[in-house]
């Protein structure tokens, strides 16, 4: 396996190459995960003066025949945001390595400890901001990506899609915590629902299920077509 580094929108040294290699030790990442298959590292750089403190971006992301683990940093130069994401990557793999050689490792939030549903919740975006309900006309429209955005819109940075395999609520909780994000989109076993959970407050979760209104359902028109009677 070898390690591929990309940069987007930005060139990549080899010198730096050089030092993702020293850095990420292909060994010691095998040996807490044995089933590895890919392992990507991508170099970006924000161009806003207003954050230079971390305008170098690097995202790491090892792919197995189990869950997907990322880790990310930002910092002021490439070098030293890849130093945070080893650390992060490292102590991620060795959480995922403890828990697979472990049989009951520590207490886990479980389904009844989560809300079934989150007082007030609103209609949002992917950016987590709420979706406005009207809409201008006689704006101009352009495409971004999938998206056709009216006037200024918002500024589609990346678009992903993945393959979901229905899980259950403990484990959307762990995947989330692997990848290191703030909320983790899967599909509930139990409902075959796409469902959403979110970190709140210092360890709190919270999860927004989504579901059919079958009222809606019932209000679509018939389909077109039919037996003409003879």
């Amino acid at each position: 396996m070898d390690i591929v580094v990309k940069g987007r929108k930005t060139e990549v040294p080899d010198l730096f190459r050089k030092h993702v290699a020293e850095k990420l030790k292909l060994e010691k990442i095998q040996k807490l995960d044995g089933k590895v298959i890919s392992l990507d590292v991508e170099v970006s750089k924000e161009p806003n003066p207003r954050q230079a403190d971390r305008c170098d971006r690097v995202e790491i992301t090892l792919r197995s025949r189990g869950p997907v683990i990322r880790a990310e940093a930002s910092a002021n130069d490439p070098y030293a945001a890849l130093d945070l994401a080893a650390e992060k990557l490292d102590a991620r793999l060795r959480k995922q390595h403890d828990k697979r050689n472990t049989r009951r490792g520590a207490r886990r939030l479980t389904a009844a400890e989560v809300p079934d549903h989150v007082p007030g919740a609103a209609t949002l975006n992917g950016n987590g901001q709420a979706v406005p309900d009207e809409q201008s006309d006689g704006v101009p429209t352009k495409k971004i990506g999938s998206l056709e955005v009216k006037g200024e819109g918002p500024l589609v940075v990346r678009e992903k899609t993945h393959v979901a395999s229905p899980m259950s609520l403990d484990q959307a909780l762990y995947e989330m915590e692997l990848v290191g994000h703030d909320f983790y989109l899967f599909v509930d076993s139990e409902t075959k629902e796409p469902s959403v959970v979110y970190r709140r407050h210092a360890y709190d979760y919270g999860v927004i299920h989504l579901s059919t209104d079958p009222m809606v359902t019932q209000a679509q028109p018939p389909a077109a077509g039919g037996t003409l009677g003879g």
